[in-house]
């Protein structure tokens, strides 16, 4: 009995020597630095660009319109087809302008023969005067009833010519070179003066107009070059589904004003569009740069945020992290830029920030953070 005391004894104090060991192997292991990828502040030679949203029209675009009354009698074009300067597109029925125009000549052509009448008389009288039949008083009267038929020629002619004009509008014809759009009138149709019958856009070229802030305007305007030459900058734009189109285009100012319900100013650029891609009316973002050349930038997974701040875990000189704030810019690629708060050389935790504490000591592995040959700005 006595012996079997003494081997539980001896099993017991063998356990806990076991166990103490382990807890102390255990805590070791947890006093030991972790290892954690680390990398420098990055410098980044790109251009950050600015995006504003962008109202795409073309160089030309006008509404057609009807400039008489009557029925639409045919159209000779199809719609979305391409057509030429002068062009004819509609014709409206001409019937009633026609006999205007023959009622315009006929009237012109009475004017025209009582005036020679009176011409006539006043000859004869010129006469008479001279060999004292009658007086000068008469003459004088015969001078004044030419001028009266003569001014009913004149106005005989100007009702002619009107009359012509309107018989020519029943052509409707394309104001310049370009494409049309849609044709709401069917032929046979009854127009009213200045009833729409399609538009013509000219897509050769397209005007891209955009807003900035005053603070925005303020910053161009301090800027010698804008107060040499006035402002002027190559832009890029990008399309509806993202993609960037081809051709560069210059901005320039489109407004001397700003809008007092929004405090902007508007800019216009202008695209070539050799393709007829770009349509009257489309959307897309224009992209301002604003700052070229060497640009801090920290990567995506290095940064965190707490209530609206962005952070990053610093490295000191003995491998202690420190929660450090910085002021985080526009996203280029899968970077952030620093506008401040950080700065070039920076030793800055990589990845795995989620599960560090300010404070505590790291083993650092340095890694290489540097961007690809192409960023695309998000």
């Amino acid at each position: 009995m006595k012996a079997n005391a003494l081997a539980y004894c001896a099993s017991f104090i063998a356990l806990a020597f076991g166990s103490c060991t382990q807890t102390s192997k255990n805590e070791s292991a947890s006093d030991m630095p972790r290892s954690v990828p680390v990398a420098h502040v990055t410098v980044l030679d790109t251009t950050i660009y600015n995006e504003y949203v962008a109202d795409i029209q073309a160089v030309k675009n006008v509404e057609v319109r009807a400039r008489l009354s009557g029925f639409l009698e045919k159209i000779y074009v199809e719609e979305g087809s391409e057509v030429k300067a002068g062009q004819v597109l509609f014709k409206i029925n001409d019937e009633e302008y026609k006999a205007d125009l023959s009622k315009a000549e006929a009237v012109l052509n009475n004017a025209i023969a009582d005036a020679k009448t009176v011409e006539l008389e006043k000859q004869r009288t010129q006469t008479l005067v001279k060999n004292n039949i009658v007086s000068k008083t008469d003459l004088e009267l015969a001078g004044a009833k030419l001028k009266a038929a003569q001014s009913r020629v004149a106005e005989a002619r100007s009702v002619l010519q009107f009359a012509k004009s309107r018989l020519g509008y029943t052509l409707v014809r394309a104001p310049f070179s370009g494409r049309i759009d849609r044709i709401p009138l069917k032929a046979g149709s009854l127009l009213e003066e200045g009833s729409l019958l399609t538009s013509v856009s000219d897509l050769s070229a397209v005007n891209v107009y955009f807003s900035i802030s005053e603070k925005e305007y303020l910053g161009i305007a301090a800027d010698s070059g804008y107060k040499r030459n006035g402002f002027k900058k190559t832009v890029k734009l990008s399309l509806a589904n993202g993609q960037v189109y081809p051709y560069p285009g210059e901005a320039a100012f489109a407004e001397s004003e700003f809008a007092s319900q929004t405090g902007t100013i508007s800019l216009k650029a202008r695209f070539e569009n050799p393709n007829r891609l770009l349509k009257h009316g489309a959307s897309g973002k224009i992209s301002v740069p604003v700052e070229t050349g060497e640009i801090l930038a920290v990567h995506q997974k290095s940064v965190f945020e707490i209530q609206d701040r962005t952070y990053v875990y610093m490295v000191d000189s003995k491998n202690r992290v420190k929660m450090t704030p910085f002021s985080a810019g526009q996203r280029v690629g899968h970077y952030y830029t620093v506008n401040s708060g950080l700065a070039k050389g920076d030793k800055i935790v990589f990845e795995g920030t989620q599960s560090l504490r300010d404070g505590i000591q790291i083993d650092p592995k340095a890694m290489d953070a540097k961007p690809g040959a192409h960023l695309a700005k998000n």
